[in-house]
């Protein structure tokens, strides 16, 4: 398999076979959390997006070049929590400053993304996988476009739900919204057959 064979493999892979919430279950909080409205959703993805990719740009090097050359890697955890804490409140006083509403919007979930499984999962699994440094940047790529597809489809699938009167009372609310989120893990396990 050459290279730009395997890079498209690890898109695929990553943002629809193996999609990080959905297949994965990890990032479900923020999944469930910020999905109420797709303004917001879409504001999270794009965070996520932004530190994952940070994340494994600035993880792979420390991994490589210190941890495993000094046989540390037994402190990949918590090197990788420091760095994503990190990014986190960076990303967190850049939007701040700059965003005023969706920093109002995303309230407290944007300090979840500290603890947001999902981004600690994608430095520890590139650094499992033994990607190379453009392989590990791609794969955190797609597998965070991954989560903003699926919180964004969950988004418009609440906004359009919140209001309908067809929807039984025992369902409203976060019960249609775990069988929506259900029924969605179902659907993407179709994408399996493509790699």
């Amino acid at each position: 398999m050459n290279a730009s064979t395997s890079i498209i493999v690890i898109i695929i892979a990553s943002a629809l076979c193996n999609n990080v919430v959905l297949s994965q279950f990890l990032g479900l909080c923020p999944f469930l959390g910020v999905s109420k409205k797709l303004n917001s959703a879409f504001g999270m993805g794009i965070a996520v997006i932004f530190v994952i990719i940070i994340a494994e740009v600035i993880t792979w090097p420390i991994n490589h070049f210190i941890l495993e050359k000094f046989d540390a890697t037994y402190l990949q955890t918590i090197v990788f929590i420091l760095v994503i804490a990190s990014l986190v409140q960076i990303v967190e006083m850049f939007i701040k400053k700059y965003s005023q509403s969706l920093y109002a919007s995303l309230g407290v979930y944007l300090p979840l993304i500290t603890t947001n499984c999902a981004v600690l999962g994608v430095t520890l699994n590139a650094a499992s996988y033994g990607f190379n440094y453009a392989q590990g940047i791609v794969y955190a790529a797609a597998i965070a476009v991954g989560f903003m597809v699926a919180i964004c489809i969950l988004a418009g699938i609440r906004e359009k739900t919140e209001y309908n009167t067809n929807v039984p009372k025992a369902f409203k609310g976060m019960p249609l919204t775990l069988l929506t989120s259900g029924l969605m893990a179902i659907a993407f396990t179709g994408f399996s057959g493509l790699v």
